[in-house]
């Protein structure tokens, strides 16, 4: 009976291991030294990009889709805008509804003073994520559309190298 087990084991773990080559085939192959860490981040929404650097070399650019309304400052909870400031990457989350998510410190003292002045609520849980785990729409659609209700999104693949190279606290830096 133990031999059988051991065998049903090693099975089994071959079978995972399997699984993860196949999965992560799609995803770019990146040599070590391409893995650089990341220094700062910068997004800008206008290109629909997002850069990392090391110092003043861009280690990667990214195609990234915003909230559904993605012109101008995020002003107040629920308007569905991207903010533009400087913030931090505040910590990481791999429990999320989306694949892996990074969050932005947003509101900043500027943003609370804002929405302070208007009587709003300045929102707040902007991540840097990846697809929805549990997609509503195909494939295109999120990678196509501006979708989210805020953050910035990414394809799978590529939050795996985002998130490989940054670090919480690292500096991102989002413009119009």
């Amino acid at each position: 009976m133990k031999h059988r087990k051991g065998r049903h084991l090693a099975k089994s773990l071959w079978a995972a291991l399997a699984l993860a080559s196949f999965l992560a085939a799609p995803i770019r192959s990146v040599l070590a030294e391409d893995l650089a860490a990341a220094d700062r981040v910068v997004v800008h929404k206008a290109e629909h990009k997002l850069y990392l650097y090391s110092g003043s070399r861009l280690l990667g650019e990214y195609k990234v889709q915003l909230g559904l309304s993605p012109s101008g400052q995020k002003e107040r909870e629920h308007d569905f805008r991207t903010p533009e400031g400087r913030y931090h990457l505040a910590r990481r989350n791999t429990r999320s509804d989306y694949f892996l998510a990074i969050q932005v410190s947003y509101p900043n003292k500027e943003d609370e003073l804002r929405a302070r002045k208007n009587r709003w609520a300045p929102g707040g849980s902007i991540m840097i994520h990846g697809f929805p785990n549990t997609p509503k729409h195909p494939a295109a659609y999120y990678e196509s559309s501006d979708w989210t209700d805020g953050c910035i999104a990414l394809s799978n693949s590529d939050m795996v190298e985002v998130w490989m190279r940054t670090q919480d606290n690292i500096p991102i830096d989002i413009y119009p």
